[in-house]
């Protein structure tokens, strides 16, 4: 009842300001005629009001009644017309115009609009002039509870570390409320924990949610789901609510001690495992996660301390055992290891919960593996002499299979290392051995490589280096170095230095070059030139005597011995050749040739002109002589009728092709009574051929027709042309090729081309062309030499 006295008394006070004063009471007339004070008057008034009220929400089926608009003009007679204005008038407000009633025609709601501001006016409804001035007034949308408490931001996510203490905050929640949180207790929110007990408590009023529940475990339980409620109206019965969860993670904390899931390890290995290989890993719990999980190995006991080693892999989780030194499984078989794991990150205020350590034992078994032969050096030094015989011994190479077995081991070199072949080694004892002579000066290091294997397994193979130097011996003789000539001006004097002579041996003796110069025997009495040793490896080469001149002689041979000093003693010889020379004032030189006798300084007229004639009349016989050859070059073509389809190609010029019209004229070929008739009488004007014709081996019988038919046709058809190309002056040269048909492929008898019948002056058989076969019998017919009475046609 209270409740709903405190909704209504608002709007029966608004009602009643509304009214008029002629409603309420006296006109205000009669109550300035009755006053209590002639100076106090009241000035008259239209509008009498302040502002409407009106409840939100309303749910009824008539328009919602707002109030009433009256002017004292308004004698009910329906003259006077209301009219509204504003902020929804016409669509949320209506005003019956003759009545002034105002209504709320659609659903207010104080969320969405609190207040409207509207102007009323009184007009005549005939004129629809003003009776009053236009004034404003308010409706004001009260508040009720309509809107329950919402949390924007929700379904909520919060963490909390593991074992926190009670009261620890985890999470501040606020929940927003539409209502009017000035007009009663719409809007005032009280928090509660509907879920979540007894884990977690909300304070009511700030909406805090706290830890209520001590030494909460992750590893037990790690996530929690909590629903919080908010009730308006102070919680009180009738109020509204809302709701939202809060999903809350217990955060890990390094609480627990990290244990091996095993205390015992059995890992193995062959012994063949190259150093670095993983031999397995091993891993200690930890009921934690993340960084509190991480753990650091140790090998902190055992015999495999320093053959094995350990380390933790990229996640910081499992130790990781590798081979630290090589495996032998003949010397020791197994190895046992001692390993601690412990957290990397311990929290000072937990070390009571600890240690955060464990230990465990891992024993490594080694495997047996076929190994290859071992060498018992890593590698192998060797000097020997150059002058070492052949088949001298160097050193005998150890391998054994270390293996229990202890197979034969088998030994042989390399060949890419020792391609030259100048060393064996003998394949069961390993003995190295020379098979050729030495030569410090062609190769001083040879580097061989020695081969080891097993003979029950050959894929068992172990090899080593054998480095053997060639010590050097005094085999090479000395020589001069740099040039072999020297020169003396022709104004050297006796004693005068001419040239230093230095002498190289390829040999180096331990002790250094000395060399020892003197002249050979045949010269060391010679009057020009004498040598000086300077014990240097140094000669001066000095003159004996002075008035040289390039005219007595030009070249003067010096043989010069040279001796090195080391045993055993070499000697060579060698020969200086020096010039005499023309040289400056300075000593240089000028001129080593004999000079010629001088002309004189100058010609006379005559002279010159006569010299000059003889030098043009060579010019003019050589263009003569290269105009004749130019011209003897052309060829011999007489006859102007040409034909296209057969040409003469030379072999010193190239030919035109099918367009070279004047080679040949095929039109004597058809008649050759007629060109032999024309040209028998000219004789050829160059040289005859060194090769007499052929067709003086054929019989007169066959030229005159002897043998009838076609084939005396063809024959004699031959014969004239053989005889037009040696009478007709205007035949192509010697020289040519005259093509009558196109020999087949294949043809057994090869070519027929006389082109190189000139290699040889003799005379041609031709008695073979009988061996041919029947295809070649007209052929043996025409060339071949046929016993006959008849002396030849020419």
């Amino acid at each position: 009842l209270s409740s709903l006295a405190a909704t209504l008394l608002p709007v029966v006070l608004g009602l009643l300001t509304l009214l008029p004063h002629s409603i309420l009471g006296k006109p205000a007339e009669e109550a300035a005629n009755a006053g209590s004070s002639a100076l106090l008057q009241r000035v008259k008034r239209g509008w009498v009001w302040n502002q409407f009220f009106v409840l939100e929400e309303y749910t009824g089926l008539e328009p919602l009644y707002i109030g009433k608009l009256h002017s004292d003009m308004d004698k009910g007679d329906g003259s006077i017309k209301y009219i509204l204005t504003g902020e929804g008038a016409g669509t949320t407000f209506t005003i019956d115009d003759s009545t002034g009633d105002i209504h709320a025609i659609q659903r207010l709601d104080r969320e969405v609009k609190a207040q409207y501001a509207l102007r009323a006016q009184a007009r005549n409804r005939l004129t629809d002039r003003p009776l009053e001035p236009e004034s404003e007034f308010i409706v004001k949308i009260q508040d009720i509870n309509d809107n329950e408490p919402k949390f924007l931001d929700g379904p909520y996510q919060a963490s909390v570390p593991e074992m926190s203490k009670i009261g620890t905050s985890v999470i501040q929640l606020t929940a927003t409320d539409a209502d009017d949180p000035t007009y009663g207790n719409s809007a005032r929110v009280v928090y509660s924990i509907l879920e979540g007990q007894p884990y977690f408590s909300v304070d009511a009023k700030t909406g805090v949610v706290r830890v209520s529940l001590a030494d909460m475990d992750r590893e037990t339980r790690e996530n929690y789901s909590v629903v919080i409620q908010a009730k308006d109206m102070g919680g009180q019965l009738g109020g509204l609510a809302g709701t939202t969860t809060i999903n809350i993670t217990l955060s890990d904390i390094n609480d627990n001690p990290p244990m091996f899931d095993q205390r015992l390890y059995q890992m193995s290995i062959p012994e063949s495992a190259p150093v670095g290989s993983v031999v397995g890993r091993i891993w200690a719990k930890d009921r934690d996660i993340g960084v509190n999980a991480e753990m650091r190995y140790s090998i902190i006991d055992g015999d495999g301390r320093d053959t094995f080693d350990i380390s933790t892999d990229p996640t910081n989780l499992f130790g990781i055992i590798t081979v630290k030194k090589p495996l032998d499984f003949e010397k020791k078989p197994s190895y046992t290891l001692k390993v601690e794991g412990a957290n990397i990150n311990v929290d000072p205020s937990l070390r009571y919960r600890g240690p955060f350590k464990d230990v465990t034992i891992v024993h490594v078994s080694v495997e047996d593996v076929d190994e290859p032969p071992v060498f018992d050096l890593p590698v192998y030094y060797i000097e020997l002499p150059e002058d070492a015989e052949i088949g001298t011994m160097l050193k005998t190479v150890s391998a054994r299979d270390p293996d229990a077995a202890n197979n034969t081991v088998r030994y042989s070199i390399e060949r890419s290392s020792d391609p030259d072949k100048f060393f064996y080694i003998e394949i069961t004892s390993g003995s190295l051995m020379t098979v050729r002579w030495l030569d410090r000066e062609e190769i001083g290091w040879h580097n061989i490589t020695v081969l080891a294997m097993e003979m029950n397994n050959p894929s068992q193979i172990a090899s080593v280096s054998v480095a053997i130097k060639v010590l050097d011996v005094n085999d090479n003789p000395p020589s001069l170095a740099h040039y072999l000539e020297a020169y003396v001006c022709e104004t050297a004097k006796a004693g005068q230095l001419i040239q230093t002579v230095t002498a190289v041996d390829p040999d180096e003796p331990l002790g250094g070059q000395h060399f020892y110069y003197s002249l050979a025997p045949e010269a060391a009495n010679n009057p020009n030139f004498t040598l000086k040793d300077n014990q240097d490896n140094t000669a001066w080469i000095l003159t004996r005597r002075g008035g040289w001149s390039q005219q007595d002689q030009t070249i003067f041979y010096l043989p010069i011995v040279i001796t090195d000093g080391e045993q055993p003693v070499q000697t060579s010889t060698s020969t200086l050749t020096i010039r005499v020379c023309s040289c400056d004032q300075k000593g240089n030189v000028m001129s080593c040739n004999a000079e010629a006798y001088s002309l004189p300084a100058s010609l006379s007229r005559g002279a010159l002109i006569a010299i000059l004639a003889c030098i043009f009349v060579l010019l003019v016989m050589i263009l003569l002589m290269l105009s004749l050859r130019t011209h003897r070059k052309k060829p011999y073509l007489c006859d102007e009728e040409e034909n296209v389809h057969e040409n003469i190609v030379r072999y010193d010029d190239e030919g035109g092709g099918e367009e070279d019209t004047e080679a040949f004229d095929i039109a004597a070929m058809w008649n050759p009574r007629e060109a032999h008739n024309h040209h028998l009488g000219k004789m050829r004007q160059d040289m005859l051929p060194e090769i007499e014709s052929l067709s003086r081996y054929v019989p007169q019988a066959c030229v005159m027709g002897g043998g009838g038919g076609g084939d005396s046709n063809v024959h004699g058809y031959v014969l004239a042309k053989l005889l037009e190309a040696d009478m007709d002056p205007c035949a192509p040269p010697y020289d040519s090729l005259q093509t009558y048909a196109y020999e087949g492929e294949g043809s057994i008898a090869e070519s027929l081309s006389s082109l190189q019948s000139g290699t040889s002056n003799t005379d041609h058989e031709y008695d073979y062309l009988n061996d041919w076969g029947p295809r070649f019998k007209k052929l043996a017919e025409m060339y071949g030499v046929l016993e006959t009475n008849s002396p030849p046609l020419w």
